[in-house]
């Protein structure tokens, strides 16, 4: 595990014995759970892929890389064979962790050319070393979250997990592998193997000119203790779920219908909290007594109101709350992930369609559900606060496209001092 400041980032961990399942590529990898603390919901749990094929080496002569380039490293763990399909979705990314080489006879063996180099532990033998499989790509994610923190210092840590998860991309081997029928079973899949792929700095640190990210940081109470009388006059106390966080989102709308029809747009939610684990061992198999509380996101869709979006949102929260399966507009075609990112406490999707569709789907919304906090009152947790930071990120294909200042002016006119520290542009 590697920390810096309020920040964790816990390995995959490794495969025991590449040797023997080499042959089976990946199929092992997929197959060899990732290690213990590597599921916890907090720290930032990576996994490995490789960029690393090429081999000049003359003593390797016969000898091939056994991933191909941008695939899953035959070092990392998974948690596709994961039994309990609720639990967080591990590894949260990938980071480059090296390959391994194979002869035709099926021997594999280290090559320094399919490794990273590092400084080496012991400088007065020698300076550098190579350094691969899930520790080298934590030790990399690692260095990518000092980056953002160098140039953002006042972020917040559920701001800079939010900010790697929100940048990162799949590659096209991993798609081409994973993504077969393109639909939600595959999106699943894939994130149990690399989680939202391969962090991109660029992206995590700057703004291209037709992109537009919006950054939120807020608290929120997710329970409340309320007091109240039967109709025979007895007190009745109960924990419920609070109330939600909505945000009308500043779409450029007249930009966005200045698109040709059919073009399509695409928009991009983060949201990232810490939870508190149980006490003890209670409730660590159960998703709904495990963690303090969740949070939810959830955006209007092109064809509804405001007011039947809230019912709707209103809705999910009680059902959350009652362990239903909330099968509302997430689901819809819209989202490439849908209900699947609801695990963990770290959650990401991708939206698309048309620019039109786009400048209507202009809310957000935040809402709670159901944790330890609530329903085991006698620990009084049901007043407790948590942060959370959500990132809203649209992009169009159309590089002339301002969006950036008519959001900046929309923003001057409608939002109030007091509020707009809480919106940064990235």
């Amino acid at each position: 595990m590697t920390t810096i400041n309020d920040y964790f980032f816990q390995c995959a961990g490794n495969i025991q014995n590449v040797t023997d399942d080499v042959k089976s590529y990946p199929a092992a990898q997929q197959m060899t759970p990732v290690q213990d603390p590597a599921q916890a919901w907090n720290a930032v749990t990576v996994g490995a892929y490789t960029k690393l094929t090429c081999i000049d080496d003359k003593d390797f002569e016969g000898f091939k890389a056994i991933a191909p380039a941008g695939g899953l490293s035959p070092n990392t763990t998974t948690t596709l064979s994961w039994k309990n399909k609720e639990w967080p979705l591990k590894p949260d990314i990938v980071m480059e962790g090296g390959n391994q080489a194979v002869d035709g006879s099926g021997f594999v063996a280290n090559c320094d050319e399919l490794s990273l180099l590092s400084t080496y532990y012991r400088y007065t033998d020698r300076y550098f070393a190579p350094f691969d499989m899930t520790s080298a790509a934590t030790a990399h994610a690692a260095w990518f979250a000092s980056q953002i923190r160098v140039k953002y210092p006042e972020l917040w840590p559920e701001t800079v997990r939010a900010l790697m998860i929100h940048s990162a991309e799949w590659t096209d081997t991993l798609l081409k592998e994973y993504l077969i029928n393109n639909n939600k079973n595959d999106c699943h899949n894939l994130l149990r193997v690399c989680g939202y792929g391969v962090p991109n700095l660029e992206k995590a640190l700057y703004n291209l000119t037709n992109s537009l990210t919006m950054v939120i940081e807020q608290e929120v109470q997710p329970f409340v203790k309320e007091v109240t009388q039967d109709k025979n006059g007895k007190r009745v106390t109960k924990h419920s779920v609070n109330k939600m966080h909505c945000f009308e989102l500043p779409w450029p709308q007249e930009a966005l219908r200045q698109l040709p029809p059919k073009t399509e747009v695409s928009m991009r939610i983060t949201l990232s909290y810490f939870i508190e684990p149980s006490p003890g061992e209670t409730g660590w198999k159960d998703r709904y007594r495990y963690p303090s509380h969740g949070l939810r996101f959830d955006v209007k869709s092109p064809v509804e109101s405001k007011d039947d979006f809230i019912k709707r949102i209103n809705k999910a929260a009680r059902d959350e709350d009652k362990h239903i399966e909330n099968t509302g507009q997430s689901t819809s075609k819209h989202w490439l992930i849908g209900q699947t990112r609801n695990k963990g406490s770290v959650h990401s999707d991708i939206w698309k369609g048309t620019a039109a569709e786009l400048a209507d789907s202009d809310i957000i919304a935040i809402y709670p559900t159901i944790g330890w906090w609530k329903t085991r009152p006698h620990l009084e947790k049901y007043n407790e606060m948590t942060r959370y930071a959500l990132l809203v990120s649209i992009s169009t294909p159309e590089k002339s496209i301002d969006l950036y200042t008519p959001v900046v002016t929309k923003i001057g006119i409608k939002i109030p001092l007091s509020l707009e520290k809480n919106y940064r542009r990235i």
